[in-house]
């Protein structure tokens, strides 16, 4: 769901990859995999691959660009087996290249596999010196994770029979950071979430398989039942014979992206067991008991903003309209031969509805701002639409934070609310009032207060430790006076 519209902007945060795997013997493993993608593109649309296990060998295809443009009926129809893995993919590290995408395969002695990733690892400089790999030949974190488990299974301990399952109980201890992962060799399919689960990984049956799944929708799509959440630290094997559970983790500590339920996860989506559309309606609902605006009008930013503004509506009383149309055919980015073009890329996607606005005072929603240029040129249109007041409210607290763990929002002298005051915002962004939904109320309004959440793009508290060199690039930070290698919780005020 990246409003990305120019190509460079940022004003949202670009939100992880997408993996889907499925284990079915006689179906069509490859278009079940195409069509879990599809419903996944919204979390990456930069590339998509599916990889393939007919019993034999392990055939990997994948391409640039969306997943309808990467796939056709006779490309799926060649991918003949009984398992599949997936991979939609937005770029957090790595390049954005055809050599970057997924899923990753390798061969090792007899043994194929083939690899999917969703998140960012913050230790891969360790884990490259320990593969031996030289810079600029690693393409991304997923392609280093790869080449670990590779080195795994070209070990003398490497067992006869389960041994991709068996290497990557070796290796994902290994790893710190965000990840899920799905994985395939030419009899098993592997889902496994990181111990933090800052990204979501779901498990759905099938009359004749199982399903692994970045969101819940996607298993609807391929006619799966949704049988639970892979939990935070499990590894979930599965082969023709059914599902084992494993632990390669010795803590989980669940930290999920609250990211998730204000805009990345689809509105269908169900997290910690809650629907993601009515939390985004209670975040709506939380936002105008908050902060309380005089208006005639309440108006969302398609499509993230809807929810949140059904439910400031409803707990107003202030009658809800559409104030903005947006263009459904124009993709999340397009390219624009000069600046003067790259101007008009919010026109080309959204366009007001004069009749609602003129002489309105318009209370408009929004789910979050990262460098706000796409919002101070929504309010621009609407003012030029007639509107006689804008106040803006936010379903989330201000942005302040980069993320280390998965999404992109660029180094933190981007981010606007981590560089101006909120009066600064207010006249930045050209609204009569600005209100920002408290971290407290959000978690409440998730409806799992409990459950565990990263919230570090909002307050700065980090729940794995961040290597100094990486957070000095996006900071601006030096190391402590001990001379740390980690940048600490602690150390994560804003740097200004």
């Amino acid at each position: 769901m990246t409003e990305e519209i120019s190509g460079v902007e940022i004003n949202k945060p670009r939100e992880a990859c997408g993996v889907f795997g499925v284990l079915a013997p006689g179906s069509a493993v490859a278009h079940q995999t195409y069509l879990g993608l599809y419903a996944l593109q919204h979390r990456g649309q930069e590339s998509a691959g599916i990889a393939v296990s007919d019993g034999f060998n392990v055939t990997v295809v994948k391409d640039m660009g969306l997943v309808s443009s990467a796939f056709d009926d006779r490309i799926l129809a060649a991918l003949e087996g009984a398992i599949a893995i997936g991979h939609t993919r937005y770029s957090t590290t790595g390049s954005s290249s055809w050599r970057a995408s997924q899923p990753f395969y390798r061969d090792v002695g007899d043994l194929e596999f083939a690899l999917a990733h969703n998140g960012n690892l913050v230790n891969t400089a360790e884990l490259a010196a320990e593969t031996g790999m030289l810079d600029g030949t690693v393409t991304s974190d997923s392609d280093l994770v790869a080449e670990l488990v590779a080195l795994e299974l070209a070990s003398e301990d490497a067992p006869e029979g389960n041994e991709l399952p068996w290497a990557l109980k070796r290796v994902l201890p290994r790893l710190k950071g965000g990840f899920s992962f799905v994985a395939m060799d030419r009899q098993h399919l592997v889902g496994a979430r990181g111990p933090e689960g800052f990204w979501p990984l779901c498990l759905g049956r099938l009359d004749n398989g199982w399903v692994v799944a970045s969101e819940s929708p996607a298993l609807d799509t391929v006619g799966a039942h949704f049988v639970r959440e892979i939990d935070p630290g499990e590894m979930v094997v599965i082969d023709r014979d059914g599902w084992t559970s494993e632990q390669p983790f010795d803590n989980p500590d669940p930290k999920l992206c609250v990211f998730e339920f204000v805009y990345f996860s689809r509105p269908d989506t169900v997290l910690y067991g809650r629907n993601v559309h009515a939390a985004r309606q209670r975040m709506g609902e939380q936002l105008a008991d908050q902060v309380p605006a005089n208006g005639d009008l309440v108006m969302p930013v398609p499509e993230s903003g809807i929810p949140a503004a059904q439910g400031f509506a409803r707990a107003s009383g202030i009658p809800y309209r559409d104030g903005l149309v947006k263009n459904r055919y124009i993709g999340r980015t397009f390219i624009a031969p000069s600046q003067e073009m790259r101007a008009l890329g919010v026109k080309m996607k959204l366009n007001p509805i004069r009749h609602n606005i003129e002489g309105q005072r318009l209370i408009v929603v929004d789910d979050s701002i990262v460098r706000g240029t796409t919002t101070r040129a929504i309010v621009e249109m609407l003012r030029a639409s007639g509107a006689a007041e804008v106040h803006l409210r936010i379903s989330s607290p201000p942005y302040r934070w980069p993320c280390f763990y998965g999404m992109d929002t660029g180094t933190q002298a981007e981010l606007l609310a981590a560089n101006l005051t909120m009066d600064e915002i207010r006249e930045y962004l050209g609204v009569d009032s600005i209100g920002y939904l408290e971290l407290d109320r959000l978690i409440d309004a998730t409806g799992a207060a409990g459950a565990g959440f990263c919230t570090a793009c909002l307050n700065g508290q980090y729940p794995v430790e961040i290597p100094a060199e990486i957070g000095r690039e996006v900071l601006g930070k030096r190391e402590d006076e001990q001379g740390s290698a980690f940048i600490s919780a602690s150390q994560m005020e804003l740097g200004q």
